[in-house]
């Protein structure tokens, strides 16, 4: 303590003074109570009057010094105060075994030591790659308290991107944050104005932040910062170390677990070695899907169903087995694992990502892991099957495809081809009839693959042959026209599109294959000419541009298709409605000069014409038809001057 004169010649009211200094210092008296006027003993100096000023400043001094003192002294308390308060933190965390309740104690013992209005804690979620609200204490904000911060958002998403501390005196002022409208409304409804964040951290890894705040606007000093810091340090570790003890928790509980199911696991691994070698001996047998259909069914006792990717049942066992819907089968597909809706429990049979279909399992809404996968290896044995017999499909539509382009292009000898279509189930000499297909409303494949299902349904061939899709199949009629039709509404209904379908035959042999082919493509080809797309028809359906179109001309034929109910009613009553007609046509279409030409009053005419209209149709006067039956009669004149032969018209 500096003085201006040695302690001799010190009066005694300075010594007082100093003594009364020392002692508020060792009392720990507030700063106010060091001033000249609270020292006992300044009055009576001051009553007499001799104190010299070198007493004075060597009591100034004093003073200064011990509130210097008292400062440090003050300091240190509080140093001590934190310091215990951390050690006391510090042991309740580590009294505290679940998550949970070491989150709550953190953030009130941050509250407690710093003494703000709101204390609260956000952890780092790294999915979501942002940090969200915890736990709070001193909160009333529903909004505040559920809060989320992207990396870099706001103060705590800025702390926790950065991993250092960030405080501010007024939040809603302070431009060195990202605000956001989310955040910035939360931080108001809840009123807060200053707040202070500092990183939780594990090593160099942040796992979220610890925030003191206040509703007013303030400072947060250099100390409250480390105090605050030091508490996250603390937390950090008491959070990870209940996260460790939880998990080791759980390993616990998990091992006992284990150990009780141990027998159990061994049954289950019996019963799957079994149905492993079930299912393995089957394949190897030659079974099909209805034998892993049954064998499943039989091990897990419940009701099996097997479709295919079209949603066409396969198989079927057990008792009420339940089609799955198209969400279980999608669902299961999604997830690479069966799948338990509505009382049924679904796989989907893949190979790869391609969906071969689906099997289904009723009646074990308890399906336990083991069986789970057991019910899964029979989809992965119904996927094996499925892939055999599409192998098998394919190499026979490839054989059939083969057998197809050989008969319609004469490449092999006939007895050849008979003897391979035998191998195929097929009797080349019974009547086939061919058919050409078109469709422009459906791609080329799908017509095919729709082809080939008929085919292979009526004991048929299908496939491509110079860009068309070709039809084989054996002939239930002596004309192919009706076939056709029937064939054309059929594959409409199939693939919700018109089909063309040109006809022929029936043939007979395999040398008459090549010729019926063509025809069938000129019949195709007259039907989209004439604007018939959609239908199907034979060349002598066609009238007498079937006539013309056609590779042996059956005049014959024409004539009893056009004109054969009016030549059988001639021919079974003697009448002469033929002869009427020729000459009604003959006579431009007159009655009255028909009747002239043939003789008759004109109601006889009439009469004639009303029967031939209901023999032949109401539009037998339509232009087009008008033309087929003036044609048909001309042929029919000339095969009757000809003379009655091999070629007579007459029915």
């Amino acid at each position: 303590m500096p003085t201006t004169q040695d302690s001799g010649s010190t009066g005694t009211g300075a010594l007082l003074r100093l003594r009364n200094l020392l002692d508020l210092l060792d009392q720990g008296a507030p700063a106010e109570a060091f001033q000249d006027g609270e020292l006992p003993g300044a009055e009576a100096d001051a009553e007499a009057g001799a104190e010299a000023a070198a007493d004075a400043a060597v009591i100034a001094d004093a003073t200064r010094v011990a509130l210097r003192i008292r400062r440090t002294l003050s300091q240190h308390r509080r140093r001590e105060a934190e310091l215990a308060a951390l050690f006391d933190t510090a042991g309740d965390l580590a009294r505290l075994r679940e998550p949970d309740a070491v989150l709550k104690a953190i953030v009130h013992r941050a509250k407690l030591l710093l003494g703000t209005d709101v204390t609260y804690l956000s952890l780092n979620d790294e999915e979501a790659g942002d940090t969200y609200m915890r736990v709070t204490d001193g909160s009333v904000s529903a909004a505040f308290q559920r809060v989320r911060l992207g990396m870099g958002e706001g103060l705590g998403g800025l702390v926790a991107k950065t991993s250092r501390p960030y405080s501010t005196g007024d939040y809603r002022d302070d431009q060195r944050f990202r605000h956001t409208t989310t955040i910035d409304s939360a931080v108001a409804e809840e009123g807060l104005r200053a707040i202070l964040g500092v990183p939780l951290r594990l090593g160099t890894r942040v796992i979220g932040v610890l925030y003191a705040a206040d509703r007013t606007a303030r400072t947060f000093t250099p100390d409250e910062v480390a105090l605050l810091s030091s508490l996250a340090d603390h937390a950090a570790i008491a959070i990870d170390g209940a996260r460790l003890l939880d998990e080791t928790r759980t390993a616990l509980v998990d091992l006992n677990a284990a150990s009780r199911t141990i027998e159990a696991h061994s049954e289950a691994m019996r019963r799957a070695e079994d149905a492993h070698d079930r299912l393995t001996d089957l394949v190897l047998r030659g079974g099909d899907v209805t034998d892993v259909a049954t064998a499943i069914g039989t091990v897990l006792q419940g009701g099996t169903l097997v479709h295919d990717a079209e949603g066409a049942e396969l198989a079927r066992a057990g008792t009420d087995p339940r089609p799955p819907s198209a969400e279980a089968v999608a669902a299961s597909r999604a997830g690479g694992r069966a799948v338990f809706v509505h009382g049924t429990w679904v796989c989907a049979v893949l190979a790869g990502q391609e969906l071969l279909g689906s099997i289904a399992l009723t009646g074990r809404a308890d399906l336990d892991d083991a069986d789970r996968r057991l019910f899964e290896r029979a989809s992965l044995v119904t996927a094996l099957l499925l892939l055999l017999r599409r192998s098998v499909a394919e190499t026979e539509d490839r054989i059939r495809g083969e057998l197809l382009g050989d008969l319609l292009t004469r490449a092999a000898d006939p007895a050849g081809l008979s003897a391979r279509a035998r191998r195929l189930g097929m009797n080349l000499g019974h009547p086939h009839a061919v058919f050409v297909l078109h469709t422009g409303a459906v791609p080329r494949p799908r017509l095919l693959a729709a082809a080939a299902r008929i085919a292979q349904a009526r004991k048929g061939l299908a496939g491509l042959h110079h860009e068309d899709v070709v039809l084989v199949c054996p002939a239930d009629a002596p004309a192919s026209g009706p076939a056709a039709a029937s064939l054309a509404n059929e594959l409409r209904q199939i693939l919700a599109g018109p089909v063309t379908v040109g006809a022929a035959g029936p043939v007979t042999g395999p040398a008459e294959f090549a010729d019926a082919h063509a025809e069938a493509r000129r019949c195709r080809t007259a039907l989209r000419a004439l604007g018939r797309e959609g239908t199907g028809a034979a060349l002598h359906d066609l009238g007498f541009l079937g006539v013309l179109l056609g590779d042996q001309t059956d005049l014959g034929g024409y004539v009893r298709q056009t004109l054969g109910p009016v030549l059988a009613y001639d021919a079974k009553r003697g009448t002469e409605l033929t002869h009427t007609l020729r000459a009604y046509f003959d006579t431009g279409a007159s009655q009255s000069r028909a009747a002239e030409a043939l003789h008759v009053h004109v109601n006889t005419v009439v009469q004639r014409l009303d029967r031939i209209g209901s023999l032949l149709g109401r539009d037998w006067q339509r232009p087009e038809r008008a033309l087929e039956l003036q044609l048909a009669l001309r042929i029919h004149q000339v095969n009757r001057h000809d003379g009655p032969g091999p070629g007579d018209f007459a029915a």
